[in-house]
């Protein structure tokens, strides 16, 4: 009799967390984590690396510092995602031209030509592929460095039709 009354409890105590675990999910869901963001978040085995930007756009992972190489428009575009927590629309970029063409100013100290103005316009153009082969690069770059559960929070993605972001929580992103 004793088990039963305990057994009891522990599945009283046990639905209680659930219902808060719950409620907890879907605040997260509330604040633009995704199921998938948030399951890799509870059962990733190892802490997600710092992604550091140095002061010359230099991007490292984690305490060992491995660089991330990336083009100039490329890392720009990675860049102008990781100001942007809440995500971009890509039907919305061109909203953001003027703010990627001073990203990719910095990257470019020599300044920009008429080819590379051209080149943010094309990324900016919502008509054109040019955004998602960005994208696409950053995600490659980022899953030869990471395994692939990890590397989907720091490369762009999200839903057709809404907003691509990084989910990576800023408060492990350090600009110097």
């Amino acid at each position: 009799m004793k088990n039963t009354e305990n057994d009891n409890l522990k599945q009283f105590h046990c639905s209680i967390l659930i219902k808060d675990i719950k409620e907890k999910v879907e605040k997260l869901k509330e604040y633009g984590m995704s199921e998938a963001e948030i399951i890799a978040q509870l059962f990733s085995s190892r802490p997600l690396p710092h992604l550091t930007i140095s002061k010359t756009y230099r991007i490292y992972l984690g305490e060992e510092r491995k660089e991330v190489h990336l083009e100039p428009l490329v890392k720009a575009v990675y860049l102008l995602f990781l100001n942007h927590p809440e995500g971009i629309m890509f039907k919305d970029l061109p909203d953001y031209r003027k703010e990627l063409t001073t990203i990719y100013a910095r990257l470019r100290p020599m300044g920009l030509t008429d080819r590379a103005l051209q080149s943010i316009e094309d990324v900016t153009n919502p008509m054109l592929n040019s955004i998602n082969e960005k994208c696409a690069r950053i995600r490659k770059t980022l899953v030869s460095m990471l395994d692939g559960r990890t590397a989907e929070q720091y490369y762009i993605r999200g839903k057709r039709g809404s907003a691509k972001k990084i989910a990576l929580p800023r408060e492990l992103v350090a600009w110097e």
